[in-house]
This record gives C-alpha cells, structure tokens and sequence, in this order.
C-alpha cells in the first residue's frame, strides 16, 4: 500500500482534529488522551521500556509526518498539524497513572508550555527546519510539564 499525502495529512490532522476552526492546536492534544489511557496500562515498572519506546516512536513518526504535511502544505507550520501537541501530551503523561487529576493537570501544563515557550522551547521552534522544529518544539514542552506535572503529584 502506498501512503499518499492523504494519508500523511489523516496522520498529521491527528485524524482531523486539527481542521478545527478554533484552537486546533488544543483540540489536537484531546487525541493524546486515548493513547494516554492506552499506554497507562503498560504503567508498571517492569513495562516502562514498552511506555518509552512507544513514545519515541511516535515521536520519530511525528517528525516524519510533520515534515511531509509542511511541503505538502508549503507551510513552516501549519495550525492543522497537530501530531507534535498529540507526542507533546504524550511525553508530558509518559509513565504517569492515569487519572482525573493527572489528565486535566497534564493537559493544562502542556498547552501552558506549548504556548509560552519558554527557553529553550521557542528556540527549538525557530532554529530546527521543517518537521523537526514542528515537533521537538513541543516534546521540549511536554518534557517541562511532565517535569511540573510529577512535582505537583507528588505534593498533592
């Protein structure tokens, strides 16, 4: 099978999420909470390496993708793209159980990163080319909120 650009915008959109007329950027991050609930069940120490490799590979997809979706758009990047937010909220609840608490505040966290970019976020943004700087922007986000996210766990 051939994966046309079709195929690579579905990937990209995040299944269309990201066609959404507003914040399609937050709307895209709502699809990491199923794979989030998916990954929770390898949640135990014994299962971590299965929890990690899967989000490395969707990360190495998600520059893949991104990269094709920007010269498919010829676009640096697109609001539509929002596989990066989807591996983004991935990285930020890797590892984490999965409940209530630990999914509203991961996803607050997130998109409060993704937004604000701090150092060295908005770099990666600007410096890295096409689907890299898509995406690693956002893993730099997700890799702060989980950060913040386990500190704030561990305190309430």
């Amino acid at each position: 099978m051939k994966i046309t650009d079709k195929h690579i915008m579905f990937i990209a959109t995040g299944g269309g999420a990201g066609r959404a007329k507003t914040a399609p950027g937050t709307v895209g991050t709502l699809v990491g909470i199923p794979l989030y609930g998916l990954l929770s069940f390898f949640d135990t120490p014994a299962l971590w390496p299965v929890i990690c490799l899967s989000v490395i590979a969707l990360i190495i997809l998600a520059v893949v993708v991104a990269d094709r979706a920007v010269a498919i758009l010829n676009a640096d990047d697109p609001g539509c793209v929002v596989i990066d937010e989807i591996a983004g909220f991935l990285v930020t609840t890797a590892g984490i159980g999965f409940s209530l608490p630990s999914v509203i505040l991961g996803f607050l966290l997130f998109r409060l990163f993704d937004i604000w970019k701090p150092f060295p976020v908005r770099y990666l943004e600007d410096t890295l080319p096409g689907g890299a700087g898509v995406v690693l922007d956002d893993v730099a986000a997700g890799i702060m909120a989980h950060i913040v996210l386990r500190v704030l766990l561990a305190v309430f």
